[in-house]
């Protein structure tokens, strides 16, 4: 399979994160880490529309899919901030705090790049081969912005 990669943005509001999951789940449709990337999307783009410069008024974030045979690449990029993600142990009197803990529980790997200028939150997800025959992507090798 060919790998491919597709991004969008999005106004950075509670309604964007819905959108941001229907995104992702149209175009991993038929992979077997797609509800695990709608979960990390989700997680993600929230963070980015309530920690981030992206809260502003008419501010946007970004989400990137990067799928090849083997692995799917997420990455949220939002427009930075004075603050550095940073991934809090789980407090039960908290009601946030939680978001990046779980993303690294359902990624293989994750990582955050970036400064106050603008950051991308990524998130590795390994696909089986032996088990799973992702739907390829008509087109595939198309980038979208």
């Amino acid at each position: 399979m060919t790998p491919w990669r597709m991004s969008r943005s999005f106004l950075s509001s509670p309604p964007s994160v819905t959108e941001a999951r229907r995104f992702v789940t149209a175009f991993l449709s038929g992979w077997p880490v797609v509800d695990t990337a709608e979960l990390i999307v989700s997680e993600l783009a929230t963070n980015a529309i309530r920690h981030s410069a992206s809260k502003r008024f008419g501010g946007r974030f970004y989400v990137g899919i990067q799928a090849h045979h083997d692995r799917v690449w997420l990455g949220v990029s939002d427009e930075g901030g004075s603050g550095a993600p940073a991934m809090l142990s789980p407090d039960e009197e908290q009601e946030g705090g939680r978001g990046l803990l779980l993303v690294a529980t359902l990624a293989d790997s994750y990582g955050v790049r970036g400064d106050e200028n603008g950051r991308t939150v990524w998130a590795v997800m390994l696909v089986d081969t032996a088990t799973a025959s992702p739907t390829p992507l008509p087109g595939a090798g198309a980038s979208s912005a």
